[in-house]
């Protein structure tokens, strides 16, 4: 009998998905596209080569999957912890302390999402237009709780769009900085550096 509207083979499906894609997660992270295999990724996940193909056609799909799955995860925790907030000076440090958080947690992710930033338009390297849905969500959080700021006047005039540009790549900056092994700083501190210096900037103090 259907548990929750899913049969036994659905749940078995679900399952599987997510056993390939934490292992190619792995993998990918380890080697980077080019030279991962899906023999590799059979491997970790523990199926067969050919359990892998039945789930994806090509490994250019397992990546995809791979980070697409990390991307809907890290939106839909930023949405949720900055629309939560209470106004916009706590939206802005939600959002730069719930994506640092994030990012901790899921490091393997975080090495393939860099890797696309650093290997733009390469290999395997046309998932721009399919990335820039993701870029436009966290912009969107973003530029709202900016021009919410401008209205209550918590915040001085600034270009909305710009503003939220530069908050976005400062934040990724910070990451990058620190899982790359580049900074000395907890996480805490780091996350309060940040905020401090944005904050300053945003409220003209």
């Amino acid at each position: 009998m259907p548990l929750n509207g899913k049969t036994k083979r659905d749940v078995l499906v679900e399952f599987r998905h997510a056993e390939i894609l934490q292992a190619a997660r792995r993998v990918f992270a380890d080697k980077g596209f080019s030279d991962a295999s899906v023999d590799e990724i059979a491997q970790a996940a523990g199926v067969a080569k050919g359990t892998v193909y039945l789930y994806y056609p090509s490994k250019r799909d397992i990546y995809w999957e791979a980070l697409k799955g990390g991307l809907v995860a890290l939106c839909e925790v930023l949405e949720t912890a900055v629309r939560a907030a209470d106004s916009t000076e706590n939206k802005i440090r939600a959002f730069m302390r719930t994506k640092m958080l994030f990012f901790e947690e899921h490091r393997d992710f975080f090495k393939i999402y860099h890797a696309e930033f650093v290997n733009a338009g390469a290999q395997p390297g046309c998932f721009e237009r399919d990335l820039k849905v993701f870029h436009v969500r966290q912009m969107r959080l973003l530029t709202d709780a900016i021009e919410d700021g401008m209205r209550r006047r918590s915040i001085r005039k600034l270009p909305a769009d710009e503003t939220a540009f530069a908050i976005l790549h400062l934040t990724r900056g910070v990451i990058t900085q620190r899982l790359l092994g580049l900074s000395r700083s907890g996480i805490e501190e780091a996350i309060s550096l940040l905020f401090d210096l944005t904050w300053k900037g945003l409220a003209g103090k």
